[in-house]
């Protein structure tokens, strides 16, 4: 998003990560554990993502100017297939957008569609630092918790994601991403980017999904500020070609694992 006059906006969410249990009392991995934990769920997040290319969803978007008040932004895109079998996203509903102080960019757009519904796959993994954190629970999920940030922002204007994920201990898949996206821009570009949360679902038995982003900050540009919120909703996921149907939390004649809970 850019500032109408100069500048360039996308979210910050305030406050600390919320739905964060006690840390968890397991036993910390080992130097030689941890490297063998990352490089096994790269590789189930990698299947985690060949595996999503071939579901169905649907994503709606609602951004919002709250401080100082001002209009907002809504689209609801069908995430499907083409009869050549090619991935295409279909818009199904688009009022006209009535922000008032900013304006979205193509990195927003990117940022929607692949960062914060973020995936560390052996492809991508060698463009970030990945470093244990610790052991935390997310509602009922045990996690081991890893810091993410880009080696390198390059001129290529690729956007990248900083910030922590919590990696199910068990399934070893990310559950919960929480930083903002960022990426290079020039010199003179006056852009800023949100902080935000992203939680997953067990949808199909096998895969955490992603679900929900919320993001809630005021953007600080050059020359003035801008509140905003941002609700993001990925859901109706249905495998392509496949009659069973797939909704949000789980399947519906399947049993509903533990789950983290989004905020309200």
């Amino acid at each position: 998003m850019k500032f109408f006059t100069t500048c360039a906006i996308f979210v910050a969410l305030t406050g600390s990560t919320a739905l964060l249990g006690a840390a968890d009392t397991k036993p910390n991995p080992t130097p030689e554990e941890i490297q063998n934990i990352i490089q096994k769920f790269v590789q189930k997040e990698t299947e985690f993502a060949t595996a999503r290319d071939n579901y169905i969803y649907r994503q709606s978007i609602k951004i919002q100017e709250t401080d100082p008040p001002g209009g907002s932004y809504q689209m609801v895109e069908d995430v499907t297939f083409d009869d050549r079998h090619r991935r295409i996203e279909h818009v199904t509903s688009a009022p006209v957008a009535s922000l008032e102080h900013i304006v979205m960019t193509p990195e927003d757009e990117e940022d929607y569609r692949n960062v914060m519904p973020f995936v560390m796959t052996n492809d991508t993994r060698e463009g970030y630092n990945v470093n244990f954190v610790g052991r935390q629970q997310v509602d009922e999920v045990s996690c081991y918790v890893f810091s993410v940030a880009p080696k390198e922002l390059t001129k290529d204007r690729k956007r990248y994601f900083d910030g922590q994920i919590w990696v199910d201990d068990q399934d070893l898949q990310i559950v919960k991403t929480y930083g903002k996206s960022t990426g290079y821009l020039h010199r003179n570009e006056d852009q800023q980017f949100p902080k935000f949360e992203t939680y997953r679902e067990q949808i199909d038995g096998k895969y955490w999904f992603p679900t929900y982003t919320y993001a809630d900050d005021t953007l600080n540009f050059k020359d003035s500020s801008q509140r905003i919120k941002v609700v993001i909703k990925y859901d109706h996921y249905k495998k392509f070609g496949s009659q069973t149907t797939i909704t949000y939390g789980g399947e519906v004649n399947g049993a509903n694992p533990q789950t983290p809970k989004p905020p309200k």
